[in-house]
């Protein structure tokens, strides 16, 4: 049975938890429609939060740079100068990382309030983005549906309408570490991942695809078959933050994304999407050991290789790159995105890894 618990969060937020036997749960609040909270068993029953976040209210409106748990748009990633064409027409947005475009700008999907509504053990968040926010065509309606079931799985939908033709990439950023959030590091490098693709997107040194494709093999990015991070995550520069190309997009419904496993603690992730990639990340850009940490829950610091993301969406940069899975979304169409976050204990059996 799933119980879902709604409260106040701060002066303005509202926070959904639900809760089942096992004693999984999720929590999210309606500031950026982000995940705060993951609860999970180890093998020895032992709950801890697997993912990173703030105490409060405050903290995520002023401390959460990062984009913990977060909810990004209108386009998660990176657009190259902020510069894209549609019909001819030329837009400009915000440029956020250098000269470049970063998760929907200065003022994203992360940093506004939602509206929530209840339906069953279905809660869903809308946000109306104004026609020329963040430089954006077109009023945006989005909504992002959140649900728990009794198996240890979050769900996840994304939705979203424009009267104009737009740019739409949505995406979580939730960090994650399987052996609790105050983890770090060494616990990071105990994580094993597989994940189901076959090649990524090369980019420039600004982290923008050159529109070419590197396949993976004899790389540190064959995780077909799963690695130990600890065993390649240093084999080359700011390992990992790349968009990986799922192999078996295209294909009806979600596809196998991902799995990662925490031998220690038994716990596993499994990642299910109907989108043609996903930004593997494992928080290069969290302070480093000489650095002031980023202060998170329970007082806990915050450090780089401390957790990773897998950020299903669109390839970065997809409006510039005609070879790309379009990211346009014209008036009467509607985007859809839908992924799973499947928790459990590494009893269970993996999925095969399908490459073509």
């Amino acid at each position: 049975m799933v119980q879902l618990k709604e409260e106040a969060f701060g002066s303005k937020a509202k926070k959904f938890t639900w809760k089942t036997d096992s004693g999984f749960s999720v929590s999210v609040i309606s500031y950026g429609a982000t995940i705060t909270s993951i609860q999970v068993p180890d093998k020895s029953g032992i709950i801890s939060d697997v993912v990173l976040g703030f105490d409060d209210l405050d903290s995520y409106v002023k401390r959460n740079v990062p984009y913990l748990g977060a909810t990004v748009g209108r386009c998660a990633n990176r657009i190259g100068r902020g510069q894209y064409q549609i019909d001819g027409a030329s837009y400009q947005v915000a440029k956020n990382i250098g000269e470049n475009h970063l998760h929907g700008g200065i003022v994203g999907f992360d940093k506004v309030y939602w509206q929530s509504s209840v339906e069953g053990t279905a809660v869903t968040f809308s946000y109306l983005s104004k026609d020329g926010e963040e430089g954006y065509p077109g009023d945006l309606v989005t909504n992002v549906t959140y649900d728990v079931t009794d198996d240890s799985i979050l769900h996840v939908e994304f939705s979203a309408t424009s009267t104009k033709k737009t740019v739409v990439n949505l995406t979580n950023h939730s960090y994650f570490n399987l052996a609790g959030h105050d983890g770090g590091a060494d616990e990071l490098y105990k994580h094993e991942v597989a994940i189901n693709a076959d090649r990524i997107t090369d980019t420039d040194s600004n982290s923008i695809p050159t529109g070419k494709f590197m396949k993976v093999g004899g790389t540190p990015y064959d995780l077909r078959t799963a690695r130990r991070l600890g065993d390649v995550i240093n084999k080359g520069t700011n390992l990992y933050d790349d968009n990986f190309c799922v192999t078996t997009y295209g294909n009806k419904g979600v596809n196998f994304v991902s799995r990662v496993t925490h031998p220690p603690s038994g716990r596993y992730l499994e990642v299910y999407s109907d989108q043609p990639g996903v930004q593997f990340y494992t928080a290069n850009f969290l302070p480093s050991p000489n650095e002031p940490a980023l202060i998170g829950k329970q007082g806990v610091g915050y450090r780089k290789h401390g957790a990773f993301c897998l950020e299903t969406q669109n390839f970065p940069d997809a409006v510039n790159h005609a070879n790309f899975p379009t990211a346009v979304l014209k008036p009467g169409q509607v985007y859809t995105h839908k992924v799973k976050y499947c928790f459990g204990v590494d009893a269970e059996s993996q999925p095969v890894v399908v490459v073509n």
